[in-house]
């Protein structure tokens, strides 16, 4: 019986050590990733206080259009691991759309980087261009009530193809954290959030079934 308890804590403090070892080998690569500053792991005290900034924010009116839903960072915390970095000018963001407008069941905008394409949009008469936001079909927006009815401004999760050749790591998302929750991450990191840094939320499971 002793026997079996030394080898199930032997076992134990070994997956441990493995997991570290993971972990480390993951920040390695994100802070070797071009425009990332710094690094911050969660523990379960910073995931729940994230979880109930972004409630707070999802029920907040966004851009004046509707309410939020940051499914990204919903994804984000239900991984083991999670980190937040921050990033400067020079971090690529991920492949958009990274806001999608919903109303119901219907995509009707999404936001857009290609300026030519904004331009273009800007000239339709039946779409409508907020910053760099369109909205393919204005109609939706006529009778529209922001309480009973209204658009639902979907922050999707990621990919992180830096991330995807890591041994032993699988289901990593990347999201974009709401602004009450990048300002308490800015905190635990020491800063003072100057202009132009931004910070992402990066989650993965550990891979047992990779060796």
């Amino acid at each position: 019986m002793i026997a079996v308890r030394l080898q199930l804590h032997s076992t134990k403090e070994g997956v441990y050590v493995e997991h570290e070892n993971i972990i480390d080998n993951v920040k390695n690569v994100i802070v070797h990733m071009e425009g990332v500053e710094t690094t911050y792991l969660l523990n379960e005290e910073n995931r729940e206080i994230v979880r109930e900034l972004e409630k707070k924010a999802d029920e907040m009116t966004l851009m004046g259009l509707g309410r939020g839903d940051n499914k990204g960072v919903k994804a984000v915390l239900k991984n083991n691991v999670v980190f937040a970095f921050t990033t400067n000018m020079d971090f690529n963001w991920p492949e958009g759309p990274n806001i999608i407008l919903m109303h119901g069941e219907r995509v009707v905008g999404h936001d857009l980087d290609d300026e030519t394409k904004l331009e273009e949009m800007r000239a339709c008469k039946d779409k409508l261009v907020i910053a760099n936001i369109v909205i393919y079909d204005t109609s939706v927006l006529k009778g529209m009530n922001a309480k009973t009815n209204p658009l639902v401004v979907v922050m999707p999760p990621k990919t992180c193809k830096e991330l995807e050749c890591v041994d032993k790591v699988c289901n990593v998302v990347l999201a974009s954290p709401s602004t009450p929750s990048d300002e308490y991450l800015k905190g635990k990191m020491g800063l003072e959030y100057p202009h132009g840094t931004g910070t992402f939320l990066l989650g993965f499971d550990f891979d047992s079934s990779r060796s």
